[in-house]
């Protein structure tokens, strides 16, 4: 009797002990996330510290481009870890679209942000926007000598006075926004001529330098740059002139992100989503870089010209695609 209750006891506690390490029970450890992240990184750590602090998810962010990312994904395929990717521009998530890896965003997420900057079947959203500009030098040329349209900086008047950065997602946008208002034969003479009279830089915020050092007179960028430049020095020579009139100059892109259909968790991969696009979330993020919040009815605090001012082409990120043909033409003028 008494080594049949012994028995029964040891039984308990081995079940027990089965029971503790159940796979029930390890589901209900903490769920992490991973952002890839290909916006500018301490945006995307911004984000990721400002949500778990809000949810108590936590977030990985593995950083690297856009594109390399999109890319990485392809090759990854259900297999990948990521849950959330973040783009600086939206052609990379325009190609992950079109291959059927992203999941279509929470009606809830979609409804705060204007149509127009999210991607027509939802797939994707834009999370806030920036608009090309050019920084120029007035101790080297006049705002009034400053060409009505972007497509005039190809002309040999332009000689070593204009810098631009081929390498760059959103020069790129611009050159299919040419493409879809302009035609193909405009972009390539563009293009062209960009390569004979212009300037090449390697980065953005190097081009702007270039601008404010007085190395060149004018250069091709989004706003964002300046305003950062501007943190960092304070007061700066250089100025923004802004494209009026729809012109392609004045071109508006998004940074976006979406939830990966292959996502191991998607519903807190959603919450990431709603968080981005979310006041709280919009606000973070403007306050991290000085582009404008596409939550409806928010306004930008940075000093920026108002949005609702920006007189920009009417060229969607949705209407880009996913810019093939214009790294195409970069390749076959010899720009990259």
């Amino acid at each position: 009797m008494m080594f049949r209750n012994t028995l029964r006891r040891g039984l308990t506690i081995t079940l027990l002990g089965l029971t503790l390490t159940s796979p029930l029970t390890q589901a209900a450890d903490p769920v992490s996330l991973t952002l890839y992240n290909g916006q500018h990184k301490e945006v995307g750590d911004a984000v990721a510290k400002a949500f778990e602090a809000k949810t108590g998810i936590h977030v990985n962010v593995r950083k690297g481009s856009s594109n390399q990312l999109a890319s990485q994904i392809v090759e990854e395929g259900d297999r990948s870890p990521a849950d959330v990717i973040y783009t600086e521009e939206s052609p990379p998530l325009n190609k992950l679209g079109e291959q059927g890896l992203l999941a279509k965003a929470d009606d809830a997420t979609l409804a705060v942000l204007p149509k127009e900057y999210v991607a027509s079947n939802g797939t994707w959203i834009g999370v806030t926007a920036r608009v090309r500009v050019v920084a120029y030098n007035p101790k080297l040329i006049d705002e009034k000598d400053l060409p009505k349209s972007v497509m005039e900086f190809s002309d040999p008047q332009w000689q070593g006075k204009v810098g631009f950065v081929p390498t760059s997602g959103a020069f790129q946008e611009q050159a299919v926004a040419i493409i879809k208002m302009h035609g193909m034969d405009a972009a390539e003479e563009w293009l062209t001529g960009l390569r004979a009279f212009g300037k090449t830089y390697s980065n953005n915020m190097v081009a702007l330098k270039a601008v404010e050092n007085g190395e060149v007179a004018t250069v091709l960028v989004n706003n964002y740059y300046w305003f950062a430049l501007q943190r960092e020095k304070g007061q700066l020579d250089s100025k923004l002139y802004y494209f009026t009139d729809g012109d392609v100059g004045g071109l508006i892109t998004v940074s976006s992100a979406a939830v990966l259909k292959s996502s191991k968790h998607p519903e807190q991969a959603q919450q990431l989503l709603a968080f981005m696009a979310s006041e709280e979330g919009q606000r973070v993020i403007t306050q991290t870089t000085a582009e404008y919040p596409l939550h409806t009815g928010m306004q930008s605090d940075r000093g920026l010209k108002p949005f609702s001012e920006l007189q920009a082409p009417k060229v969607t990120p949705a209407d880009l695609g996913n810019a093939e043909e214009a790294l195409e033409l970069e390749r076959e003028v010899g720009l990259n």
